[in-house]
């Protein structure tokens, strides 16, 4: 069985058994899986493998769910932290793609007892358009090329833990295969904003190509 495949039957366990107790759980067990991945695919490609452990202490967020201003949520949650001591450089300036400030400007509300997504208006308007997002990838299966995958707003921490939370990740499926690499990627494809999925994904996108 692949580790995309395996990826998938966690997601469907995790579904059902961690929901609605942890939303990201489903995303957590497809990231860890990613993470596994990646460290093949660079081993099978002869990169280095490279960890980027977080500097700093995380906060816990308060009663309604937000983190204190300038605090830094726990480990594969939020935004996602750049660390300073990461190999990687931040993602470079780019006008022609959607920003990661806007992608992950979520916050949650419970409905229906689970914990959901509640988008701004802006990233709202973003369904069903073609957008471009660059980030960085994160493989669903070993191999040097891929056709799905995860690109987010961060690098890896190391092989256990997410960058961050699904609001910093977007799923990704492209027409051909694209080759792994530690330096960020640009996909352009038609972007899907998930108010619920099932699986605990906010973003997806479908038909991607890459671009320079």
């Amino acid at each position: 069985m692949s580790i995309d495949q395996t990826a998938l039957r966690w997601l469907r366990w995790g579904c059902t058994v961690c929901a609605p107790k942890s939303f990201a759980a489903t995303v957590t067990l497809m990231a860890a899986v990613a993470s596994i991945a990646a460290q093949s695919a660079q081993a099978q490609s002869g990169l280095p493998v490279l960890t980027s452990p977080l500097g700093t202490a995380p906060a816990a967020p308060g009663r309604d769910g937000q983190l204190p201003p300038g605090a830094v949520a726990p480990a594969g949650q939020g935004a996602g932290q750049h660390s300073p001591n990461s190999p990687f450089a931040p993602l470079p300036v780019r006008s022609d793609v959607v920003p990661w400030s806007m992608l992950t400007d979520v916050k949650m509300k419970t409905r229906g007892g689970r914990p959901l997504p509640e988008f701004p208006d802006p990233v709202r308007a973003l369904n069903g358009t073609v957008v471009r997002v660059q980030g960085f990838m994160m493989p669903l299966a070993p191999g040097e090329k891929q056709t799905h995958f995860l690109v987010t707003s961060v690098p890896l921490t190391c092989s256990f833990c997410t960058p961050g939370g699904p609001e910093s990740m977007l799923e990704v499926r492209t027409r051909t295969p694209v080759k792994y690499g530690m330096e960020p990627v640009v996909v352009e494809g038609r972007l899907q904003v998930l108010e619920a999925d099932p699986m605990g994904i906010f973003y997806r996108m479908t038909a991607a190509t890459p671009v320079k």
